[in-house]
This record gives C-alpha cells, sequence and structure tokens, in this order.
C-alpha cells in the first residue's frame, strides 16, 4: 500500500511500513523486556490504536532503533501551528527549533521553544504553519467580494475590540441596527482578526451573540468554530458539554476533529485518546489531520512507542500520508541522525506524488547541515533557489537562515540584496537572525532600524529577534536598552520576550539575574514562561553542580504544568554528576512519571548510584 515500507534503514525491499515506522519512533534499544513491558501496561485498553500485539512481536524481533528527544516542531503541521495555551503574539511567528542540532547523547540540544510548540509553534508558526484558525475558518468561502468585505470588516473589528465585555451585545445590536450588513465572509474575517490578536473571550462572545439572535444560520463549521473558542476560553470539559447542544445532523467529524485538536493542544492524552475513539465509534471518517494530531501530540509528551501505533493504523484504516505526515518522519529521522532513512522517506514521498514544498526542502537541509553533510545541503539550497531566484522569491527567507547555518555569509548578503528592494516581515525577520548567527551584529541592528521607519508599530516579534541576537552574543548592555526601547514603545512583554532575556543574563554569566527574570515572569496569571526558559536556567545550574536551585527550577517546571520529559531529568541527574554527589531514588521519580531512561540516561543513572559495585569497591569490602 505504502511505499514508505521500502524506506526501513537497514531493512529490505520485502520489509513492511510497521517494522519502518517503529524503527523510526521506536524506544531506547537498551530497554530491558520488563520495561517494556511497564511501558506496554501504560497503553490503555481502551484506546483502540494501540495495537500492542503487533507492537509487542515487532519490538521482540527486531533491532530498536535509538532516538533522541522528540521536540516539539511547530513547523510540522499545516494545522497545529500554535498551542492554544500560549498567549504571546510573538508565537504567531515564532522561532523554529529546527534552527539548532538535534540533541545528541551528551546531551546537548535544542532549546525548546513553546507554540509550538507548535510547535510552540506554533507554531511559525515558521511557522508558516497555520495554527487552528486554519483548521475552522480555511473552509469560509470570503472569497466573494473579498475587497469590499475586508474594508468593511476592519470597521466592526476594531468595535468589538473596543468595546466593554458587558456592553458588547448592545453594541453589536446597534451596529446592526443602523443598516450594517453582516454575512459569513464578514464573520469569518472578524474571527480571523480576533485570533490573531488572541481575543478569544469576545470572540466567543460575538460568536455567542450571532447564534442567540438568529443572525447567521449555522453550519457544523460555525459550531466548530464556537467548539474551538468555547474549549480556548473554559476548556476541554465545557467543550464537551457544548457538543451536545450541536444538532445531531451538524456533528460531524470537523466538529470532533476540532475538540481533538483543542485536546492535544492542552497536551491532553487521555482526553485526546478518547476523542479520536469517538470519531471511530460513531463511524466518521479518519483524516490523516486527526492522526497527525496524534502524532504530534505524541511527540511532544515523548510516546515514541504510540507513534509507531499511530502509523500503523493509518496504514490499516488506509489513510494515506501527506505533506504533513511525510514532514513528521523526515524530522523524526533526521533528529536521530537517521540521514540514509530520511533521504528513503523523502524518495518515497517523491514516489507517491506527494511533493516537497519549501518547508520539507528547508528541514532536510538542515539535517544536513547539522549532519556534518554541506555538499548535501547546497545542493538542495540550490535546488530550492531553482533557475532564478528573483522568480522565486518565496524561497528567499529560508535561504537566507540555511546560508546563515553553513556560516556563508557571501551567499546571505546576495539573497538579502534580492529582498531590500522591497522587504517583507518575514524576510526581515530571517535576516535579523541571519547575521546574528554569523556575529555581524551591526548588519541586523542595520535591518531591525530599516524595519523601524518603514512599519509604524512594529510587532513584538522583531525586537525579540535583535534580542536574542544580543543574547548570543553576549551582549548585556544592548540587550537592555532594547528592553527599554520596547517598554518605552508599548511592546507587548511576554514569554519571548523573557525567554530572550533570561537566556541573554545567562550567557553573560549572571544566572541569578536570569532566574529571578524567571521567577516574576512566573508569577504573571498568564501567560506562562516558555518551557525554554526553564530548561536554559536548569541547563546553566546544572553546568555549576548547583543541587539545591537545579532542584527548585526542577520543581517549578512541574508546578508550571509543563509535561515532564526526559530532558529536565537529564540535566538535574547530570548536576548530581557535576556536583559528585549520590542520587537516591532517582529511578523511582521517573518511573512515578513514566519516564523510560535512554542508554545516555542508564549512563548517567549508574554515575550516580550510591549502591553500584565497583571493581576497587568489591576488592576493598
Amino acid at each position: 500500500m505504502w511505499t514508505l515500507r521500502r524506506a526501513a534503514a537497514g531493512a529490505t525491499r520485502v520489509q513492511n511500513c510497521s517494522i519502518l515506522l517503529a524503527r523510526a519512533c521506536c524506544a531506547d534499544s537498551v530497554l530491558s523486556r520488563n520495561s517494556l513491558a511497564h511501558e506496554e501496561g501504560h497503553h490503555d485498553k481502551s484506546f483502540s490504536i494501540t495495537g500492542s500485539s503487533v507492537m509487542s512481536k515487532l519490538y521482540s524481533s527486531e533491532r530498536l532503533y535509538h532516538t533522541k528527544s522528540f521536540l516539539w516542531c511547530r513547523n510540522l503541521s499545516s494545522h497545529a501551528g500554535v498551542r492554544s495555551g500560549q498567549n504571546d503574539d510573538d508565537l504567531e511567528d515564532g522561532f523554529s527549533d529546527l534552527e539548532v542540532p538535534p540533541e545528541d547523547d551528551a546531551m546537548v540540544g535544542p532549546e525548546e521553544k513553546e507554540d509550538d510548540e507548535e510547535l510552540m509553534s506554533e507554531e511559525e508558526t515558521n511557522n508558516a504553519a497555520a495554527d487552528a484558525l486554519s483548521l475552522l475558518d480555511s473552509e469560509t468561502d470570503v472569497s466573494v467580494e473579498k475587497k469590499t468585505e475586508r474594508t468593511v470588516e476592519l470597521p466592526l473589528s476594531k468595535i468589538i475590540i473596543e468595546a466593554p465585555r458587558y456592553l458588547l451585545n448592545g453594541t453589536l445590536d446597534k451596529w446592526v441596527e443602523e443598516g450594517n450588513p453582516l454575512g459569513r465572509g464578514k464573520f469569518s474575517l472578524v474571527i480571523l482578526k480576533l485570533r490573531k490578536r488572541r481575543l478569544y473571550g469576545k470572540a466567543l462572545q460575538f460568536v455567542e451573540w450571532l447564534e442567540a439572535t438568529n443572525r447567521l444560520e449555522f453550519l457544523e463549521h460555525d459550531y466548530a468554530t464556537h467548539l474551538d473558542l468555547v474549549a480556548k476560553v473554559h476548556g476541554i470539559q465545557e467543550a464537551e458539554k457544548y457538543i451536545e447542544k450541536i444538532p445531531t445532523s451538524l456533528r460531524g467529524e470537523l466538529v470532533y476533529r476540532t475538540l481533538l485538536f483543542n485536546c492535544v493542544s492542552a497536551n491532553n492524552v487521555q482526553k485526546a485518546e478518547d476523542v479520536f475513539n469517538r470519531i471511530k465509534s460513531l463511524g466518521l471518517p479518519i483524516s490523516a489531520f486527526a492522526c497527525n494530531q496524534l502524532l504530534l501530540l505524541y511527540k511532544w509528551t515523548d510516546q515514541k512507542k504510540k507513534i509507531a501505533d499511530v502509523l500503523l493504523t493509518m496504514e490499516k484504516e488506509n489513510v494515506k500520508p501527506n505533506s504533513v505526515t511525510y514532514r513528521l518522519l523526515i524530522d523524526m529521522k533526521g533528529r536521530a541522525h537517521d540521514i540514509t532513512g530520511m533521504e528513503q522517506i523523502l524518495d518515497t514521498m517523491k514516489a507517491e506524488g506527494v511533493e516537497p514544498d519549501l518547508l520539507t526542502h528547508a528541514t532536510v537541509a538542515r539535517y544536513y547541515v547539522f549532519s556534518g553533510l554541506n555538499e548535501k545541503a547546497e545542493a538542495t539550497l540550490r535546488e530550492m533557489e531553482g533557475d532564478d531566484i528573483k522568480e522565486n522569491r518565496a524561497a528567499c527567507r529560508d535561504l537566507i537562515s540555511l546560508y546563515a547555518l553553513l556560516g556563508k555569509a557571501d551567499d546571505v548578503e546576495r539573497i538579502w540584496k534580492i529582498c531590500m528592494s522591497s522587504p517583507g516581515l518575514r524576510e526581515c525577520l530571517a535576516a535579523i537572525e541571519a547575521w546574528g548567527k554569523l556575529g555581524q551584529v551591526e548588519k541586523a541592528e542595520e535591518v531591525f532600524e530599516n524595519m523601524f521607519k518603514a512599519w509604524k508599530g512594529l510587532s513584538t516579534k522583531y525586537y525579540n529577534a535583535l534580542l536574542k541576537v544580543y543574547a548570543n552574543n553576549k551582549l548585556l548592555s544592548k540587550g537592555k536598552e532594547l528592553a527599554k526601547r520596547m517598554s518605552d514603545n508599548g511592546c507587548y512583554i511576554g514569554p519571548m520576550t523573557w525567554d530572550a532575556l533570561i537566556k541573554l543574563y545567562a550567557e553573560v554569566g549572571e544566572l541569578e539575574k536570569a532566574d529571578s527574570i524567571l521567577l516574576k515572569a512566573s508569577k504573571q496569571n498568564e501567560p506562562t514562561p516558555l518551557y525554554g526558559s526553564y530548561i536554559t536556567v536548569l541547563n546553566r545550574y546544572s553546568a555549576r553542580g548547583d543541587i539545591h536551585n537545579a532542584e527548585k527550577i526542577f520543581q517549578r517546571l512541574r508546578q508550571t504544568g509543563y509535561a515532564v520529559r526526559l530532558r529536565p531529568y537529564q540535566l538535574l541527574l547530570q548536576t548530581y554528576i557535576n556536583a559528585k554527589s549520590p542520587a537516591y531514588g532517582f529511578r523511582e521519580r521517573m518511573k512515578a512519571d513514566n519516564i523510560s531512561p535512554t542508554r545516555a540516561v542508564a549512563i548517567q543513572l549508574a554515575t550516580t548510584d550510591a549502591f553500584r559495585k565497583t571493581q576497587i569497591s568489591e576488592l576493598l569490602d
């Protein structure tokens, strides 16, 4: 069925898809049979996609390939870009975690920017990957009189944004009574505007007003939009209750897909699995989107075995993988340093008639760079450029970033000159980051200042890009000046800014100040600091061997509500190793969080085991 089965690393041509996918997604090969059985025991029996009997045979008969920590790469899904829990508008176009090398056994890995997740991520989110907005609003027909709709939409959006919540319904009634039309296209554009500003509460109130006043005949898409906003404002439980209010005839796959998306955004594995099973039990079609959502969720939560299970289910249910699925597989192979497997997946993608887009090519090129295969990376970049880069302007943004990763300042300059006559915001953002990577801070500042002159009310994310450049180049005084400038200009100070400041102080050795910023940020009602901010501080305390403060950051990370992952445990273990102190009960702590040790962590655990026997200790006992 799938020619993916031919792409198994080291596999023969007759090997089936399940072996390929298991090898792409399996846990570390050092896991014992007992630990494998323990993990299988944690699969929910009611979750019908696990295929545990097939997988258990697979794991017992096939060599398990070591894979690295799966990080949230928001640009993997064309739908799940930004996690709804993130409120920073910077996540609309956040930094891609593919810009840094994959994590290796020595625990040197990328800082995780969470949409996200998704990425963030959403998450881009690289994010040209769309978020839930594309899931819900892309199907609405706004092409009719598009120019007219957009000009009329702005006043209504402004009215909704500026009106107090308690006066909003009356304001909307008055607006309609004055003879202003309100069609489906205008409704969609208003929701789009409110979503972009993360004004989910007002968007929900607007939709509820429409439904209560019968201003619009609701279709399944409209109910899905309402459901999504209920989930974002009131949570998953209220969203489930709202589904019961939707007419049965309009309670289709799109509605449940929307609920699934929000369960995934909330990292709620059990609920997501329940919704997926409900889609199956109702006889609704299983879409590639739903399967990709589960793949992303298991990727974020490091449940690698379940990733293989979903892919097996896709094969069983004849759900054809789309570009998102292939990109996800390519990313897994790249993070596992399996370049041959990555190339085979790419070949299979082409053979199946799914043409790799710029984002896929960029992902492949990045992993070539991270693996030291610069010639292959350059060949991919030439393919991205095409015959005339001036005619292929869409590729410029990624090319600027990728040439910077290769350290090719001349090529960055060449591509940037093509953009300079009429640069787009995303191209400017790529240029700032690229010049920062190349250590040419003055050129990054020049791009920023030109942006500042050309666009009024520059978004926070562009300040954050320059702030990140200062952090990476350890320019504390410039970073502090830019932060003050942001405040003076009324910029939104949120998780991305906090993260850049935390990294800035950590990089110059002022770890206590970085910790203080993180603590103050965590006390804000919303949003929460990024996962990567905690990892930055934890990593520095780990290097110091400061057990007290490392444990403190670890506990704060848990209290914030982020899913427990392997990475913080790795850093905490390394803290005990650097402090030359035994780590009592660490295996039990990991087991309680259902975290399985990789080969690298198993070595760390052995190193910190106070009761381990060595050759010398046995002689002296």
